[in-house]
């Protein structure tokens, strides 16, 4: 295979000579496995909501030896595909069910992600550029805060980022294996398919076309001969297909074509995901309508944020060259295409802050670009920098000061003011957040302004490939802030410590009220199923009306039926929601088990040491 160095030609002037100590590559593997894989052990334990359930999905893989649909305490759960399930699955039967093996996929995929992205910026414009757009990606606040939670666009973002560079090579006249890399392009998009289904396969294609149609290539011969198109959708059938296939006969009927969203009808799998996933998802119309939309003004302008700090040199950006003659343009036009691809897409669709990570390598690419070329911009950057990470630390400083006399001790949720209509939106819990919690927050505030105080020296004192580790290891020291104020909400934000009281307590039924998304790390961390109090809605609304749906789903007036029989009940709820079943069943016949977090677990017959309902724990 070629040697994979810069094409000959390029017009890329950069402006810093690195002198590390170890190969480049292992560098930026070294710095991403800091970020991420340091971020792995627990505490924070898996979150309520989505992180719980998919460890708990591939547990369930794992021990019913059904690789094929996906079940949530038995319901089919037919939103996403398998891969990454699987991922897991084989994380837990090498290093056990723990909830740290289960952020292993999600981690090792942004490490390698950042390594790629090395590559990529190496091959294409130079060695530098290269180093510092796996830098750029590495120490953005984005794949970080979108790496905490089971997302699965890191991995998607690492298959089409292989995807789109395998095919980018094809087209490039200097690269004589273009049979080659269009059969690692393929794969790549069948093994996204398998991740996060059609958008693996629109975002890759929909670039090449957007770039192909600019540089007036798209209907030159030669460029579908390097492209292999017959080879390529062979491929991608034969590694994408097999599940799509065997997932429609297990789930029947087999093709429902419904352009109606009609409330509890079971249509099969085939409808389910290829239509009201893909296609109504897109339109605003999926049933059940269990999402939000991030404003798009504000959608795209917190890119800026995704970005910090390498945001503030932008300035140093290229001219874009829409003829390019070099490979070093040619791979800028290509980053621009996947960058507006991406981000047009879901400037049209429904659209959460994360959805566009996918694009981060393209935005990665040109910024570490832009730092590479140093200059006046870099120097403004700089300057840029050193008064933001100014502002941040008397900011962070006027907090503690404004805390300093506040109790900080117990339960965080006591302090926080819940909007649970904003928790549709992945970062929707940050607006709970008020100045009295920041009293619980004393440790990691304190350890961001160290992080802003060295982010502020190394704008002000240092250059070249010092400026880029340093503001490294500054945004490093930031992120352990950040996982430090994610063990403090670790209550909040999971339900671990009752599903521990629940381990402990004496064998009995388990009830939770609300959906089971609500209180996801119960099922997880007790490892049992259970009863949903009025929990047939969102992502198990659609499974609860397969044939053979499992009697899990109970409303109101069933909970007195069971909670005054003979038999031991536990019930998980929100502390909020205390006073709606204590009309339905009686004070009296509520035992509070443990309190955590907002959220308690109460039982219906007395325990040792257990209190009546309305009183919490000392």
């Amino acid at each position: 295979m070629r040697k994979e160095s810069a094409a000959q030609g390029n017009s890329t002037p950069v402006g810093h000579r690195l002198s590390p100590l170890l190969p480049l590559g292992t560098v930026i593997v070294v710095i991403a496995a800091l970020v991420y894989l340091a971020a792995i052990p627990s505490p924070p334990s898996l979150m309520d909501d989505m992180d719980a359930v998919q460890a708990q999905i591939a547990r369930n893989m794992l021990e019913s030896g059904d690789w094929v649909t996906p079940r949530i305490n038995g319901v089919r759960y037919l939103e996403k595909p398998p891969l990454k399930y699987w991922l897991i699955a084989l994380s837990y039967a090498v290093f056990g069910i723990r909830d740290w093996v289960a952020r292993l996929p999600v981690a090792t995929s942004a490490v390698c992600l950042c390594w790629l992205v090395y590559r990529i910026g190496r091959w294409g414009i130079c060695e530098p550029v290269g180093f510092y757009a796996g830098l750029v990606l590495a120490c953005s606040v984005g794949l970080w805060l979108f790496t905490r939670v089971q997302f699965s666009d890191p991995i998607l973002a690492l298959t089409i980022t292989l995807a789109i560079w395998s095919y980018f090579r094809c087209l490039e006249p200097t690269e004589d294996q273009h049979g080659r890399w269009s059969a690692v392009g393929a794969a790549a998009v069948g093994t996204g398919l398998l991740v996060k289904g059609l958008v693996a396969l629109v975002f890759p294609v929909g670039t090449l076309l957007f770039y192909l149609a600019l540089t007036h290539r798209l209907l030159d011969r030669e460029t579908w001969q390097r492209l292999h198109p017959w080879k390529t959708v062979a491929i991608i059938l034969g590694v994408a297909a097999p599940w799509h296939v065997v997932a429609t006969l297990q789930n029947p009927p087999y093709f429902d074509f419904a352009s109606s969203c009609e409330p509890f009808r079971w249509r099969g799998f085939f409808w389910f995901y290829f239509l009201n996933e893909h296609v109504f998802r897109f339109l605003g119309t999926r049933y059940p309508r269990d999402y939000n939309w991030v404003p798009l003004g504000l959608f795209w302008l917190l890119h800026a944020v995704w970005f910090f700090p390498w945001t503030a040199f932008v300035g140093g950006l290229r001219r874009l060259d829409i003829r390019p003659l070099d490979r070093a343009s040619r791979l800028r036009l290509l980053a621009v295409c996947w960058i507006g691809v991406v981000i047009g897409f879901f400037s049209f669709s429904s659209r959460q802050e994360y959805y566009t990570l996918p694009c981060y390598p393209a935005i990665a690419l040109l910024l570490g670009e832009a730092f590479a070329r140093a200059g006046r911009a870099v120097d403004w950057g700089r300057k840029i920098l050193l008064a933001v990470f100014l502002a941040l630390t008397a900011a962070l400083v006027g907090v503690l000061i404004a805390v300093r006399d506040l109790p900080g001790a117990g339960d965080i949720s006591r302090a926080l003011s819940p909007n649970p209509e904003l928790y549709t939106l992945s970062l929707g819990h940050m607006a709970d957040l008020t100045l009295a919690a920041f009293a619980y927050l004393k440790l990691p505030v304190t350890l961001a302004a160290v992080a802003t105080v060295v982010g502020a020296l190394v704008a002000w004192r240092l250059t070249g490939y010092r400026l880029a580790l340093g503001l490294a290891l500054a945004m490093i020291l930031f992120f352990q802030a950040a996982r430090q104020a994610l063990i403090v909400f670790d209550p909040v934000l999971s339900s671990r410590e009752l599903a521990q009281a629940l381990q402990s307590a004496p064998p009995g039924g388990l009830i939770v009220d609300d959906q089971y998304y609500r209180f996801s790390s119960v099922f997880f961390y007790a490892n049992r199923s259970g009863l949903l109090l009025n929990g047939r809605k969102t992502n198990l609304e659609y499974g609860s009306l397969a044939p053979d749906a499992p009697p899990v789903f109970i409303s109101d007036g069933d909970l007195p039926r069971l909670w005054l029989s003979s038999q031991r009940w536990y019930l998980v709820a929100e502390e909020a929601q205390l006073r709606r079943v204590e009309r339905l069943v009686g004070r009296q016949r509520l035992f509070l088990v443990k309190a955590s977090g907002g959220k308690g677990l109460w039982t219906n017959q007395p325990l040792p040491g257990s209190l009546r309902a309305g009183r919490r724990e000392g």
